[in-house]
């Protein structure tokens, strides 16, 4: 099972449709937020893949919820933004949030920095910003024994 991840599109539809291109083996796409207008694209627009996506603090009047826990290949994974829990000051807050939803994998978004660890049973994910000049986006895998390899690319090569 592989997953996309991108957050941080903040209008940029270019950059989201080629990392879209890039990974078309992807079965679930999860957008960590600020991208209310292309996560409503992606749900209106992809019929064959599953998207999940959350509000972040740039998007003002969504109705998106702030916060997503679902069970993907056996592997809860939590979604959110990260402004709600700090993430530009540390991780403790999200870590806190994602061990209480008993978490295998926290996505986040909101510093525009790639980001990716192992820490207690958990993986993070930041997968960065899908905009602009260093625009980055999240692979993560799950394979049929369970395991999770989780990777950031760079969408420009840079």
């Amino acid at each position: 099972m592989r997953i996309l991840v991108i957050s941080d599109t903040h209008g940029d539809f270019h950059s989201m449709k080629r990392a879209l291109d890039m990974q078309p083996e992807a079965e679930v796409i999860i957008h960590c937020g600020d991208g209310a207008e292309q996560i409503q694209y992606l749900k209106d627009t992809i019929q064959d893949k599953t998207v999940i996506g959350v509000r972040g603090n740039c998007d003002w009047s969504s109705t998106l919820p702030p916060v997503e826990c679902v069970e993907i290949a056996g592997k809860t994974i939590f979604v959110t933004h990260g402004h709600l829990y700090s993430v530009k000051f540390g991780l403790t807050q999200l870590e806190y949030a994602a061990r209480e939803q008993k978490a295998d994998i926290a996505l986040f978004g909101h510093t525009h920095m790639p980001f990716t660890d192992y820490e207690d049973g958990v993986y993070y994910m930041n997968p960065g910003s899908c905009s602009g000049y260093y625009a980055s986006f999240g692979i993560i895998d799950i394979t049929d024994k369970g395991d999770v390899v989780t990777n950031v690319v760079n969408l420009n090569g840079r």
